[in-house]
């Protein structure tokens, strides 16, 4: 049994894969399991409390996500200003003492200040926004033989925005529970070697592990995640080819059900 929610996206989101840095990265084109799995966290934790939100876990962790997207899928780039903090990586030279490496970096301290450069410094990087034309659609299921608890349906219709803050979404209407996932719809954590679009994108999203803990999800707790065991990587093909690029945005379009593999 699928729960399928209707979104329709109000502003850009970018969410870039685990393996980007900081400083850039091309964004992916569909928001990826672990961040629809953890924005139902989110909204578990803040309509039903911290308690719900540990008891449900392991069954938000082992969801079954797909989605279906419009159309068009519209990428834009740009490069912009941000602000950094600044870390000192010297380190005290051999011959130097401790007062003198003090002072020394008191004064490049001073230095900054006078710049405007301190306790942030100014730098540049690399932005990728998506924009969707039309609804998303989200499906979650439980994993074979175990049902949901009747609180996810409102779960989803308490999500206002996926991957980073600032991609908010409006829910469209309650969720529809069905029993077969209908057409159209591109299962996010399928194992490999199911179908895929011969010419279609590869992403590489991320998706909670099995051994992922609540205490490792929380961002509150000293608890790391282990990338390739409490957070793994998802090779997905979507339906899209890129039609058209420049500089500055990418234009994705559907593909035909007929240039599908087995």
């Amino acid at each position: 049994m699928w729960t399928v929610a209707r979104y329709l996206p109000v502003a850009p989101f970018s969410l870039k894969p685990a393996a980007a840095t900081s400083s850039g990265g091309k964004t992916l084109l569909v928001v990826s399991p672990y961040a629809i799995k953890m924005a139902l966290l989110d909204v578990a934790i803040r309509s039903f409390g911290l308690e719900a939100g540990e008891r449900w876990f392991s069954q938000i962790r082992d969801l079954a996500v797909a989605v279906a997207l419009p159309q068009d899928i519209l990428v834009f780039s740009a490069f912009i200003k941000i602000r950094r903090p600044v870390e000192f990586k010297d380190s005290k030279k051999p011959d130097e003492t401790r007062e003198t490496f003090e002072a020394r970096r008191r004064e490049r301290i001073a230095e900054m200040i006078e710049k405007g450069n301190y306790p942030f410094y100014s730098t540049i990087s690399f932005r990728e926004y998506v924009q969707y034309r039309d609804v998303l659609r989200i499906a979650i299921a439980a994993p074979a033989s175990s049902e949901l608890p009747t609180e996810f349906a409102s779960l989803l219709m308490g999500v206002n925005y996926f991957g980073r803050r600032g991609g908010f979404v409006q829910i469209m209407d309650r969720p529809e529970q069905v029993a077969q996932l209908p057409e159209g719809f591109v299962e996010l954590t399928a194992q490999q070697g199911s179908s895929y679009y011969r010419d279609g994108t590869l992403q590489m999203l991320d998706d909670c592990g099995p051994t992922l803990t609540f205490q490792q999800a929380n961002i509150y707790s000293d608890e790391r995640v282990t990338m390739g065991k409490g957070r793994v990587i998802r090779h997905v093909v979507l339906p899209y080819r890129l039609e058209r690029s420049s500089r500055s945005y990418s234009w994705y379009t559907h593909i035909k059900i007929k240039d599908k593999e087995a």
